[in-house]
């Protein structure tokens, strides 16, 4: 069979795809999948608007949905008032539109079904996580044959492998899949196709829906208005070709009209919408950048880099050197790095809860251009094998690293360098090494110190705490402890805690009290592998560099909640050389 190896490979990722999403769609769970949440719910709030309450202006449906399915994630941001009274979605529209095939299906099975048909009970729910799968699947094939115009069927394979399964594609297009992400992917696949249709032989149905897309993708997230480099510099990769380029476009320029036609129908509905909602065709929904200081920790950074929890992409980036050849050369290297310049200038460089850079998984379709570009170059070196094998490896760790995000083991937001190290392809992390969120310090090998017990309580009893209001009220003093200037000492803190319902943004605090200095360390109750209501364990370190004289340690419990917990098991000892 013609092309077996990229059919394969496209069969590989549709059964992962399929898998992770059942995986974590909790069929056999009394809690049911819920996609439209937080920033998803920003982006599908249209349709129940529109088509279920009739209201997207007042939003008086919003607060009873809110408290019946928690969707907004609190306080209803993803909607502003107006001077005139009306609410405006912070979120833009475009993906709303590509949602509304699924909506209808959900709607339709809730109206016949006995579940509600409000918008947000599990037909929609359902519908929607698993109907995005039904667009993307259909991309990598398209995909696949855009490729192929250009590449051997092998490196289109391993090209599609590593794109879909190497990366967080996986988690933006098969579990949190009620964001942007997973809709707009398909949406570069499309314009990367219509281009490569026009240039091979110009109609105006492609020309049409070139524009088209481009105003839908731009009205799904503003920023992605940048893949009119796409279309604008294909083609454009010699000064012959260059020249042939703008001969082909004088020679169609109805085309270019059209398409501009195309893009004003994309945009089209959310101009209508801000002009019914604020009176106004343009309502500025706030973007904030740093253009002259980009982070380049969206990079490189330890909480959450892309090169650092999917370096596969470095692949995507270096193939930039070796498209010299190909028509899409200019396309794909203007469009790739201001796509990222625009992302890591984003003032708010951590995208909320994310695995790695969730902000370029869209244009991923561009990047795989460059990407199979090295993977070919590859394969006709000695390196090749040396290849595979790598690839494999980071399909692996990718793999293994998903289902660590997806427990929190990796966690959303508050990864570090040292924390990383130790979770890094470890299936069952310690106590200790979850203390490493908060607290960076931690022996290696403890079994080269000396150890002394300086407390040891067993008894539940006299160690129960209450706290509340953003203040302890309840303290555990603990000896005096004498130091010696510049020995290596340590302390290690050892408990059992149970805190029925109360972990969140609750923390076990060390304090170490010298006589000028006091040094502070904190570890949060709720870790990746700590359960609420179970008693669960904990374990950090301090290490007391040069604390003079006499010291006294102080250890406490804080929480902003009111309840009750236990220190079931409490042990501190001193470590030294």
């Amino acid at each position: 069979m013609k092309n077996l190896y990229s059919l394969i490979a496209c069969i590989i990722i549709t059964l992962t795809l399929v898998q992770y999403r059942i995986s974590y769609s909790d069929l056999s769970n009394d809690k049911p999948l819920k996609v439209t949440e937080w920033d998803a719910f920003g982006y599908y709030a249209y349709l129940p608007a529109i088509f279920i309450y009739h209201d997207y202006k007042e939003l008086k449906w919003l607060t009873a949905i809110d408290k019946k399915y928690a969707v907004t994630g609190g306080n209803g941001w993803q909607a502003e008032k107006q001077n005139n009274g009306n609410y405006v979605f912070k979120y833009l529209g475009g993906v709303a539109i590509m949602e509304l095939p699924f909506f209808l299906i959900g709607d339709f099975i809730a109206h016949h079904t006995n579940y509600p048909p409000d918008g947000f009970s599990p037909p929609y729910q359902y519908a929607l996580g698993f109907g995005v799968l039904v667009y993307c699947l259909l991309a990598i094939l398209l995909l696949r044959n855009i490729l192929l115009n250009y590449f051997k069927d092998l490196t289109v394979a391993i090209t599609l492998i590593l794109l879909c399964l190497a990366s967080n594609f996986i988690q933006y297009s098969a579990i949190d899949n009620g964001q942007s992400h997973a809709y707009i992917f398909p949406l570069y696949v499309l314009i990367i196709y219509t281009t490569l249709k026009w240039h091979q032989k110009p109609k105006i149905v492609y020309a049409l829906l070139t524009g088209y897309i481009l105003g839908l993708a731009t009205i799904s997230r503003p920023t992605e208005a940048i893949m009119l480099f796409i279309p604008l510099l294909w083609n454009t990769h010699t000064p012959e070709m260059t020249k042939e380029k703008w001969e082909l476009v004088r020679a169609n320029w109805k085309h270019i009209a059209l398409a501009i036609c195309g893009g004003i129908l994309g945009i089209l509905p959310q101009l209508l919408y801000w002009k019914s909602a604020t009176g106004f065709f343009i309502y500025d929904v706030g973007s904030k950048w740093e253009f002259l200081s980009p982070h380049f920790r969206v990079l490189f950074g330890w909480e959450k880099g892309w090169f650092i929890y999917t370096p596969v992409t470095l692949f995507f980036v270096l193939g930039l050197f070796f498209i010299k050849k190909f028509p899409f050369r200019k396309s794909a290297l203007w469009f790739c790095l201001l796509n990222i310049y625009i992302i890591i200038a984003w003032h708010d460089w951590r995208y909320g809860g994310s695995y790695s850079t969730r902000a370029l998984v869209q244009g991923y379709p561009a990047f795989a251009l460059p990407l199979a570009a090295i993977i070919d170059k590859i394969l006709q070196s000695k390196w090749k094998i040396v290849f595979y094998t790598l690839g494999l490896y980071l399909t692996a760790v990718n793999l293994f690293q998903i289902t660590q995000y997806c427990a929190t083991i990796i966690h959303y937001n508050d990864m570090n360098r040292l924390y990383y190290a130790h979770v890094y392809l470890n299936p069952k992390p310690s106590p200790a090494d979850m203390s490493l969120l908060d607290n960076n310090e931690l022996i290696s090998n403890e079994a080269a110190y000396k150890q002394e017990v300086l407390l040891s309580h067993l008894s539940p009893d006299s160690l129960q705490f209450n706290a509340g209001d953003n203040k302890v009220v309840a303290q555990i003093p603990l000896p005096e402890l004498k130091f010696i200037d510049n020995q290596d000492t340590w302390i290690k803190i050892s408990c059992k805690v149970k805190a029925p319902g109360c972990l969140w943004q609750s923390y076990i605090n060390a304090n170490i009290i010298g006589k000028d200095t006091v040094k502070k360390a904190r570890i949060r109750l709720f870790s990746p592998i700590s359960k609420d209501s179970a008693v669960n364990d904990y374990c950090f370190y301090m290490k007391i560099p040069g604390m003079k004289g006499q010291n006294n340690l102080n250890l406490f419990i804080s929480s902003p909640f009111q309840f009750k917990g236990t220190l079931y098991q409490l042990e501190i000892r001193k470590l030294w050389k």
